[in-house]
């Protein structure tokens, strides 16, 4: 009964979600979540890009308006995170004045993001709420505005066309079954986020271990 319950919820709400994705101002609804979910990651801006990217699939959006607003909202959120980080560090730094490991983990911090911010930036993307860590934390530890603006550009970007091209393929594949070219999209992204943890996991086990206090503490 439960399970039955679950998918007709599911195949209600994506129902409501295709009729709403045709009209021109689901776009907007399009930015305005990807810019929220940067900072607070709990709204679903991949599931609303996907089903942007369905409408387009199907012939109801321009995919390349769908790619561009989901790229802009996230883009404009980054760096509104990176800002809330910039607006803490004041306060984290005085702190850390007084404490020797907070101060070493944010020498520490900021040695890592400048060194490997590139990828971990872009990477970070597709991570529900490790996109948000690391933006804030570029903020704290006073990472150049210019080389972070950059860098966010090519990482909203590639995320926008993943989400998008996945429910175009997605809608163009099943275009008499909007539901289910969302809910295979959807399975398609969910499955590469499962990927990306795994991976990280596995690199962390692998990682040789640095003789430091400091670097086994999380950034405050």
């Amino acid at each position: 009964m439960t399970a039955a319950l679950l998918a007709n919820a599911v195949t209600e709400a994506a129902d409501w979600l295709s009729e709403i994705s045709a009209n021109w101002w689901f776009l907007v609804v399009i930015g305005v979540i990807a810019f929220l979910d940067s900072i607070v990651p709990v709204v679903p801006s991949e599931t609303t890009v996907i089903i942007g990217g369905v409408a387009a699939g199907l012939g109801e959006q321009p995919l390349l308006a769908v790619i561009a607003c989901g790229a802009l909202g996230a883009f404009l959120g980054d760096n509104a995170a990176y800002l809330v980080g910039r607006g803490m560090s004041g306060f984290i730094e005085r702190r850390a004045e007084r404490r020797p490991k907070w101060k070493a983990n944010l020498a520490w911090a900021s040695r890592q993001i400048r060194e490997r911010g590139g990828l971990l930036l872009i990477t970070a993307r597709f991570i529900p709420g490790g996109r948000t860590a690391l933006t804030i934390s570029s903020g704290v530890t006073h990472q150049p505005r210019g080389w972070f603006a950059g860098w966010i550009a090519v990482a909203t970007v590639i995320w926008a066309s993943y989400a998008a091209l996945l429910g175009y393929f997605g809608g163009r594949t099943f275009q008499d079954n909007h539901t289910l070219a969302f809910l295979v999209a959807f399975g398609a992204a969910l499955g590469v986020t499962v990927l990306i943890e795994a991976v990280r996991h596995l690199a962390r086990r692998h990682a040789p271990q640095v003789d430091t206090e400091a670097t086994s503490q999380p950034l405050p």
